[in-house]
């Protein structure tokens, strides 16, 4: 089975217990407005081009006769500062079990794993089911929005151990308003997840005036019981890659506010 990937990192710490090695697969079906991996949003392949640092020389659009360079218009490898890039690189799941094996000796002697991320690695759940499986020995993570058919969830999360369930907005209108889609299967794979015996830690994103208000962290904290969440600063550099692959930035500079985590039973800063 074919998978899109467009990054592998070493060394996460953030992704899931222990050090870690994060795939990011692509496509996503929401569109946050504060979204900080904009390559990750489309399910294609797709041109990023550094275009800040850019000197307009023309070298990478003279053409070139590489087979992955075609679908572009654009040569990838031309560019004397490396400013062009493709997003994206197809692989099968052998090829990626592979690699990620190839650390399993690392990861278990650290208390870590491998952590599928995105974008939105459900999107390509058959893809993740698969990787997953020829996983044994290792500890393996989701990251997730939770945004799938219940099927899916249930598919990947029988080859997962652990699960980093992002909880955003509890209000559908303003999940709709800011993210593109409601919450209603979210909400419903998350009680899926409550049940599943899975461990799991929720993730709430502090977006300054849209869900660091009083009434989203009450309305958070309320479906989060008694569950651990880890809230999320916001990144103020989430903007930066946006030009990069073609996109605007729809939000205004943020000033982070401060917020009171007593709203929550079991809650953490990251």
């Amino acid at each position: 089975m074919i998978g899109t990937v467009f990054d592998i990192k070493e060394m996460t710490v953030h992704d899931g217990p222990g050090s870690r090695v994060t795939v990011f697969l692509k496509g996503c079906p929401l569109r946050c407005l504060w979204c900080h991996n904009p390559e990750g949003l489309s399910a294609k392949p797709q041109l990023m081009v550094k275009e800040n640092l850019c000197v307009h020389c023309g070298l990478c659009k003279k053409g070139c006769a590489h087979a992955e360079c075609q679908p572009f218009s654009r040569c990838i490898h031309a560019c004397p500062k490396g400013l062009v890039s493709i997003s994206g690189k197809l692989m099968s799941s052998d090829e990626l079990a592979e690699k990620l094996n190839s650390y399993a000796t690392f990861l278990n002697r650290v208390g870590g794993g491998v952590t599928f991320s995105g974008g939105e690695p459900l999107l390509q759940a058959d893809f993740v089911a698969e990787t997953a499986k020829k996983l044994p020995n290792i500890h393996k993570a989701l990251q997730t929005s939770g945004y799938a058919p219940s099927d899916k969830f249930k598919m990947v999360l029988e080859q997962v151990d652990y699960v980093l369930f992002d909880l955003k907005l509890a209000n559908e209108a303003e999940h709709i308003k800011y993210t593109g889609v409601s919450n209603k299967q979210i909400l419903e794979n998350y009680r899926i997840l409550e049940k599943s015996g899975k461990e799991f830690v929720l993730r709430l994103p502090l977006i300054p005036g849209i869900t660091d208000t009083p009434e989203n962290l009450k309305g958070i904290a309320s479906l989060a019981g008694e569950n651990r969440v880890e809230v999320m600063r916001y990144n103020t550099m989430a903007g930066a890659k946006y030009k990069s692959v073609g996109l605007e930035f729809q939000l205004p500079d943020l000033k982070s506010n401060d917020v009171d985590l007593s709203v929550f039973k079991n809650a953490v800063m990251l």
